[in-house]
């Protein structure tokens, strides 16, 4: 006598578990009769399959997913692959390549349908960063090029200025004078700044403790009179160890990213939280090339959001919505976040109603970590 089906699922159940892409077996009707882990994962799904739990339940309805596993049921003969782009109801989207094919039973019995996922997302970022990084080592490449033309007579304007303003008596003259080197130090700041993708700056790598570091640039900018208008909520996970990082380029990061939040909510202010946490499932590529777990750092704001439009671009050297920005305070911060092997993420309306954006740096970034942990 054969054994039930419940039997045969559970048989099967841990060679599903165990394999890295997402499994479901689907009846007719959609509804999920066999899941494995990776598609709970990804899919946000639970495990129990004596539920009526249904693919249409799963994701947003029109996908493009539900229209390919209506065809195969149609069809009954079809096989579908394809990439799909899913929108998770917590966290940020999944790019999937997906496979559908009917499974028969036998002569009589209607056939189920064999759906399989396999999460891309970190390929497409990994593709999408190495882009970002081809294109911000060409402006540093020009910045280089530049750089000594540039400086050097700006040296010479400044060093001019200087001479000049202690030699006028007059005020107009004074202020004048004292307005061209307030120029000549932005503009040669600004080089400074581009400097930074053109050459490959050592990081001063130690133990850090990213709460602290986190409390700290919070006492340097509620010194700023942009913050005045500004409460500070901070969700700190209390389990999150010292990573591996350079200090001073993280605090840079933070500091960027604190005011672009500030300056985003305007002179009505607002609330900036600060959270933090771990994934064990988002993983990034160590220095030792294994994949390791992140630590997330969000910055959330209640300004207005970003539009689609703008946030394609937001990472550009230059390019600014602020009357007064220069365009390379998001990209030196990507630049920095991708030195310490992590990501930096733009969402335009996170879940305080403005944008969010959120910092992913690998737990064990750095060779020196090991021998800080033992």
């Amino acid at each position: 006598m054969a054994p039930p089906k419940k039997t045969k699922n559970k048989s099967i159940q841990p060679i599903l578990d165990a394999m890295v892409e997402g499994v479901l077996i689907l009846s007719k009707s959609g509804r999920v009769k066999l899941i494995n882990h990776e598609a709970c994962r990804i899919l946000e799904a639970r495990p129990d399959t004596d539920s009526e739990q249904t693919l249409a339940s799963l994701i947003p309805a029109n996908h493009p997913l539900l229209n390919a596993f209506e065809n195969v049921v149609r069809t009954q003969r079809a096989r579908v692959e394809g990439e799909v782009v899913l929108e998770r109801r917590s966290g940020p989207e999944f790019v999937l390549d997906l496979t559908l094919s009917p499974i028969y039973k036998d002569e009589l019995g209607e056939p189920d349908v064999l759906l399989v996922l396999r999460d891309r997302t970190t390929f497409r970022e990994m593709s999408e960063d190495a882009s970002q990084k081809k294109k911000l080592s060409s402006y540093g490449h020009i910045a280089a090029g530049i750089a000594h033309e540039v400086k050097n007579p700006l040296g010479g304007i400044r060093g001019a200025a200087e001479l000049l303003q202690k030699r006028v008596s007059d005020e107009r003259s004074k202020r004048t004078s004292l307005l061209i080197i307030q120029e000549v130090d932005r503009i040669s700041s600004l080089v400074d700044e581009l400097m930074v993708f053109a050459k490959d700056e050592a990081l001063s790598i130690e133990s850090v403790n990213l709460h602290r570091l986190l409390n700290q640039m919070m006492e340097l900018i509620c010194t700023e009179p942009l913050a005045s208008n500004v409460e500070f909520e901070c969700v700190f996970d209390p389990s999150i160890p010292e990573i591996a990082g350079d200090p001073s380029r993280l605090t840079q990061v933070f500091l960027n990213l604190a005011r672009n939040a500030i300056q985003a909510m305007g002179e009505a202010g607002g609330r900036l939280t600060l959270r933090t946490g771990m994934s064990l499932q988002n993983r990034l590529t160590g220095a030792d090339g294994k994949a390791v777990p992140t630590v997330n750092i969000f910055f959330e704001d209640q300004g207005p959001g970003i539009e689609e439009s703008v946030l394609e671009r937001l990472a550009t050297p230059f390019f600014t919505t602020k009357a007064e920005g220069t365009g390379l305070g998001l990209a030196v911060s990507q630049h920095w976040v991708s030195r310490h092997r992590g990501r930096l993420i733009i969402d335009g309306h996170g879940p305080t109603g403005g944008a969010s954006v959120c910092i992913k740096l690998p737990l064990k970034s750095n060779p020196i970590q090991k021998t800080l942990e033992k």
